[in-house]
């Protein structure tokens, strides 16, 4: 039996400003009308258990979401409490099934891939559960069709013709020189980063090259507390867990592993111009997304999501434009576009984190407007949904309903308003907002401090047990 694992811990800071740490490129519409995290669960094989999910604290409600859009099921989502890389967060869930004795064949899987033929990735995850029943760690390696510098390589051994090869060594991130000649001598494969072993066969493997990975997540597995869909580990025990990914805590280390050519067109979409190159494009190379004019511009990648974009002249560019924020750089200089990440990060910019959109387990809100002492925020509360029963210290804010009828406790008192009429929410207020209908409710805030930020909230009672 196949339990499939899938990885959704990645933040995506090459695919900024679209990809932002609290919403990153797995939980985005990038390549169809679908996320690539939904592309990956509807690519499972149908014969497979649901899903086992690894994500972050802060992506759980996304990823909840989202399999609910589908009407999918999971068979958990497991969360990190800070990333440990991929050895510890697969060990997780062979634990997970361990514990609960089933030894099966984990097919492991990142959230934000593309793979262009369903039907040949299939066929090789079959050859894949053949061979790792003979208690062999399989790898799946992409055919490579250039000379591509941003990703990991896997050398393999063509001496014996066969659906799979050994393995004869793993190589970093090649220069452009490395991987023309990686290309031109036909026995490298690109490092997909997906894996299928079983559960016993990856936890012994584990156990012998990397102990302290191990226990680590042994003991953060011991004592669990389920929340919803959500089982959440001992925060402690898996602080104390090094970071290692599977390649360096094991597969460059045993001699027990395969790797599996697939056959079928692969990205893990880690840049824009990855993605440029898997969309479809006018006859002068262009990629346009969204509300675009193009005059004598050639091989580029332009996309707006709220306003009418010109471009004239110019030629191997990306053009990203966001609601806050606008990237401009060469395509050549797209792997580089996490170093503007990092330093907004080291400015404490929202930009690195938010959009200006955020979502929330009961809906959104959209800061449209901020200044000095006050800031201006859309809220969609889901029907049937409410915020926290919440105060601020250091802010008083002001609801109008703009459609819908609003629930509204505020201190002792719970009131009813209907579009057009208003409250005020005096700082140090116990106050939560509640839609009981079973239409969108729609509210302009408007919030007036000294200190405006988000984790300015006291939460006394939540229905999604956030702290």
């Amino acid at each position: 039996m196949i339990a499939p694992i899938i990885l959704s811990g990645g933040r995506g800071t090459r695919l900024w400003p679209v990809s932002r740490s609290l919403y990153p490129k797995q939980f985005i519409s990038l390549v169809n009308d679908t996320t690539l995290f939904q592309d990956t669960i509807l690519r499972l094989p149908n014969e497979s258990l649901n899903p086992l999910i690894i994500c972050n604290e802060e992506h759980r409600f996304l990823a909840a979401e989202q399999l609910r859009q589908l009407d999918k099921s999971s068979n958990g989502i497991i969360l990190e409490p800070f990333g440990r890389n991929t050895a510890p967060a697969v060990a997780l869930a062979a634990f997970n099934l361990i514990k609960n004795n089933c030894d099966h064949n984990l097919l492991v899987l990142s959230a934000d891939h593309f793979i262009g033929d369903i039907k040949a990735f299939h066929a090789s995850i079959q050859i894949g559960e053949s061979i790792s029943q003979t208690g062999k760690l399989v790898t799946f390696g992409a055919m490579p069709n250039k000379p591509e510098t941003g990703y990991g390589y896997i050398e393999v051994d063509l001496s014996e013709s066969s659906s799979y090869h050994k393995i004869k060594s793993f190589k970093e991130k090649p220069n452009q020189q490395e991987a023309e000649l990686y290309l031109k001598n036909g026995n490298y494969l690109w490092n997909s980063g997906m894996f299928m072993f079983k559960a016993s066969t990856y936890l012994n493997e584990l156990k012998k090259h990397e102990p302290e990975i191990f226990f680590a997540t042994q003991k953060s597995l011991k004592i669990t507390q389920n929340d919803l869909d959500f089982i959440r580990i001992d925060e402690n025990e898996f602080k104390a867990c090094p970071n290692k990914s599977i390649d360096y805590a094991i597969m460059e280390k045993t001699n027990n592993s395969v790797v599996i050519p697939l056959n079928t067109p692969w990205s893990d979409i880690g840049s824009w111009d990855s993605l440029w190159a898997l969309k479809n494009k006018d006859l002068q190379g262009n990629v346009i997304d969204g509300d675009i004019i193009l005059k004598d511009v050639k091989n580029t990648y332009v996309s707006s999501t709220n306003k009418l974009v010109a471009v004239i002249g110019v030629n191997n560019l990306i053009i990203v434009d966001t609601e806050d924020s606008l990237l401009v750089a060469s395509k050549d200089d797209s792997q580089k576009i996490n170093i503007i990440v990092q330093k907004l990060s080291e400015k404490n910019r929202n930009e690195a984190n938010f959009h200006r959109k955020v979502y929330r387990p009961w809906g959104y809100y959209d800061s449209i407007d901020y200044g000095n002492g006050f800031r201006v925020k859309r809220l969609s509360i889901n029907p049937g949904s409410r915020i926290s029963l919440q105060k601020h210290e250091h802010r008083a804010e002001h609801w109008v309903v703009v459609d819908g009828i609003a629930t509204i406790t505020s201190g002792k008192k719970i009131i009813e308003l209907k579009m057009n009429q208003s409250t005020y929410i005096p700082k140090d207020t116990l106050h939560r907002l509640e839609n009981k209908q079973e239409k969108e409710l729609k509210i302009i805030e408007i919030q007036t401090g000294s200190y405006l930020s988000e984790d300015d909230i006291i939460r006394i009672d939540d229905d999604y047990n956030r702290n």
